[in-house]
C-alpha cells in the first residue's frame, strides 16, 4: 500500500470517530438549546399571564366606584381595553403550539369581552340619562360573573404553565447534564483515537524511516548500507534507491580515482604547456622589439638617403637649367626629373615614414607587455580630467560635449590607466559623425565579479566611454582589437594599435575590454578595471 493511502486510512479512522463524537456532542448541544428556550418561554408566559389580571380588576373597581357616586365619567379609559387586548394577543401567540391554552386565552378574551360591553353600558346609560338601577344591581356580587370567569381561566392557564415549566427545567438540567457528559466523552475519545493513530504511525512509519535514515547517514559516510525495506511504498522505493545509489557511489568512487590522476597528470601537463606559453611570448615580445629596434637604423638610412637624393635632384636640376642643352634634350630630361625621378622620390619618402610608424607601433605594443606597472590606487576622476585637458584642442575641434560621470577610484598603473582613457576619447573624437552634434559620455557600471575567463578573486569596476559617431559595422566588431586595423580610414589618422594597446593594459590589470555599436548610431567602449589590489596567477 502507497504511503498516501496509509496516511488517508489513518486519517480517515480518527476522522469518522470524531464526526460521531462530533454529532452526538451537536445533538445534546441542541437539545440543552432547545430546553432553554421552552424554560425562557414559560417564565415569559407566567410573567404575561401574571400582568393581565391587575389592569382588569382596577377597571372593574373603577366602574363600582362611579356606579356609587353617580359619576362615570372617570371610568371612559378605552386604552386599558386595548391593552388587556395586546397582553392577550401576545399570549396567545406565546400558546400557540398549545391548543388547550389556546382555548383558555380564548376564554379570557371573551370574558374581558363581555366585561367591557357591561362597562360601556353604564357609560352609556349615564350619558343618556337612562336609570343605572338594573347595571348596579349586577354588580352586587363579590366578583362580577366575567371577571370571575377570567379568573377562573387564568388560574387554569397558569398551572398548566407552572406545570409546563417545571418539565421544561427539568429537561434542561437533565440535558444540561448529558451535554457536559457528551462533550467530556468527545474530548477523551479524541485523545484516545490521536494517541491510537501516533502509535501506529510511529510503529509502521517511524521504524522505517528510521532505518531509511540510518542508510542514507551509512551512504553519506561512506559505509555499508543495511538490508533493504521490504513493501512497495515510498519509502522503500527510497531505500532501493539509496541502495542504488550506494553501489553506483563505488563505482563512480573506482572511477574518480582513475580521473584524478589522470586530471593531475594533465595539470602537470599544462602547466608545462603554459610554461612553454609564458617563455614564447617573452621571446615573441623580446623578437617584436628586437627586429623593429633593428629595422630602425634601416630606416633611418633610408630617409637620409632619400634626403640625399633630394639633395641630388635639385643640384642635377639646377645643373641642367645652367647648362641649357638643347631644347629637346632639355624637355626630356625634365620629364625624366619631374616625373619618375621625382615620383619615385615621393613613393620612397612615404614608404618610409609608413615603415617607421609601423616599427614605433610595433614598439609600444611590445613595450605594453614588458613594462614594469607600479600598483597603487588611482583616481579615475583625476585621470580622465588630465586626459581631457590635453584633447581640448580636438575636443573644440570636433564641437563636442562631453560629459563626465562620478567614476570610482581603479587599482592599477596610473600611467597605464591614463593611456587607457586617453586612447578611448580620442577614439570617440575621431570618429564621431560630422553631420551632427557630437556627444561623448564616461561613466562606470555597477561593480561586477570578473569573469570566469580572468583570474579568480578578482572583483572590477566597468568603466565605459560612449559616444554618438560613425559607429561599427557588425561584420568588422572582430576586428576593432586587432592591430593595423581601421575600419574608417579616410576619417582619422593613425595606426590602428589604441584600442589594441587598451585591450592589452586591460589584461594585465586583469580585467577585460570590449565594445557595443550600431552601425550609424555610435559606439560604447567598455574596460574593466580591478577596485582592488589583484591576484595575478
Amino acid at each position: 500500500m502507497k504511503l498516501l493511502a496509509k496516511g488517508l486510512l489513518l486519517i480517515a479512522v480518527p476522522g469518522v470517530v470524531e464526526l460521531a463524537l462530533l454529532g452526538a456532542v451537536f445533538d445534546t448541544q441542541q437539545q440543552t438549546a432547545q430546553s432553554a428556550q421552552w424554560v425562557s418561554s414559560s417564565k415569559q408566559i407566567l410573567y404575561q399571564a401574571s400582568a393581565t389580571m391587575d389592569p382588569l380588576l382596577r377597571e372593574a373597581a373603577r366602574l363600582r366606584t362611579a356606579l356609587i357616586v353617580n359619576d362615570v365619567s372617570f371610568t371612559d379609559r378605552p386604552a386599558i381595553w386595548v391593552d388587556l387586548d395586546e397582553r392577550l394577543s401576545h399570549l396567545e401567540r406565546l400558546v400557540a403550539g398549545n391548543s388547550r391554552q389556546v382555548r383558555r386565552v380564548h376564554d379570557m378574551r371573551g370574558a374581558v369581552d363581555s366585561y367591557r360591553a357591561h362597562a360601556a353600558a353604564v357609560v352609556a346609560a349615564s350619558h343618556n340619562g337612562s336609570s343605572l338601577a338594573p347595571l348596579i344591581a349586577s354588580e352586587r356580587d363579590d366578583i362580577p360573573a366575567p371577571i370571575a370567569l377570567f379568573h377562573d381561566r387564568l388560574d387554569a392557564f397558569v398551572d398548566e404553565e407552572s406545570r409546563l415549566d417545571a418539565q421544561h427545567l427539568a429537561a434542561f438540567v437533565d440535558n444540561r447534564q448529558r451535554q457536559q457528559i457528551t462533550l467530556i466523552a468527545a474530548v477523551v475519545g479524541s485523545m484516545l483515537i490521536w494517541a491510537l493513530t501516533a502509535w501506529v504511525f510511529a510503529r509502521h512509519f517511524g521504524q522505517r524511516i528510521e532505518v531509511l535514515t540510518g542508510n542514507a547517514g551509512r551512504l553519506g559516510n561512506g559505509a555499508p548500507l543495511a538490508a533493504p525495506l521490504r513493501g512497495n511504498d515510498e519509502i522503500a522505493g527510497l531505500d532501493a534507491v539509496l541502495h542504488q545509489t550506494g553501489a553506483r557511489l563505488q563505482t563512480a568512487g573506482l572511477e574518480h580515482e582513475s580521473l584524478k590522476a589522470r586530471l593531475e597528470a594533465r595539470a602537470v601537463e599544462l602547466a608545462a604547456v603554459n610554461e612553454e606559453l609564458r617563455q614564447g611570448t617573452q621571446e615573441n615580445e623580446m623578437f617584436i622589439y628586437s627586429v623593429s629596434h633593428d629595422l630602425r637604423s634601416p630606416l633611418v638610412n633610408l630617409q637620409g638617403f632619400s634626403k640625399e637624393l633630394q639633395v641630388s635632384y635639385d643640384d642635377l636640376r639646377a645643373t641642367i637649367e645652367s647648362a641649357r642643352p638643347p631644347e629637346p634634350q632639355q624637355q626630356r630630361l625634365a620629364a625624366v626629373l619631374d616625373g619618375d625621378v621625382r615620383e619615385s622620390l615621393q613613393f620612397l619618402r612615404t614608404a618610409v615614414t609608413q615603415a617607421a610608424a609601423i616599427i614605433d607601433s610595433l614598439l609600444r605594443i611590445s613595450r605594453a607587455g614588458r613594462l614594469e606597472y607600479h600598483w597603487q590606487r588611482v583616481s579615475v576622476g583625476q585621470t580622465v580630467a588630465k586626459v581631457l585637458d590635453t584633447l581640448q584642442s580636438a575636443t573644440r575641434e570636433r564641437a563636442a560635449v562631453v560629459t563626465v560621470r562620478d567614476l570610482p577610484p581603479a587599482w592599477g598603473d596610473p600611467v597605464a590607466i591614463e593611456q587607457i582613457f586617453r586612447n578611448l576619447i580620442a577614439n570617440a573624437l575621431s570618429y564621431l559623425d560630422p553631420a551632427r552634434p557630437g556627444r561623448i559620455e564616461v561613466g562606470v557600471l555597477e561593480a561586477d565579479p570578473v569573469d570566469q575567463a580572468h583570474p579568480v578573486g578578482n572583483s572590477t569596476r566597468t568603466y565605459y566611454v560612449r559616444d554618438n559617431g560613425l559607429g561599427i559595422s557588425a561584420a568588422y566588431m572582430s576586428k576593432v582589437f586587432r592591430a593595423f586595423q581601421r575600419l574608417h580610414g579616410d576619417v582619422a589618422k593613425g595606426e590602428g594599435i589604441g584600442l589594441v594597446l587598451v585591450r592589452r593594459i586591460a589584461e594585465r590589470h586583469g580585467g577585460r575590454a570590449w565594445v557595443e555599436s550600431v552601425e550609424g548610431m555610435g559606439s560604447t567602449f567598455y574596460v574593466a578595471l580591478p577596485d582592488q589590489p589583484v591576484r595575478m596567477s
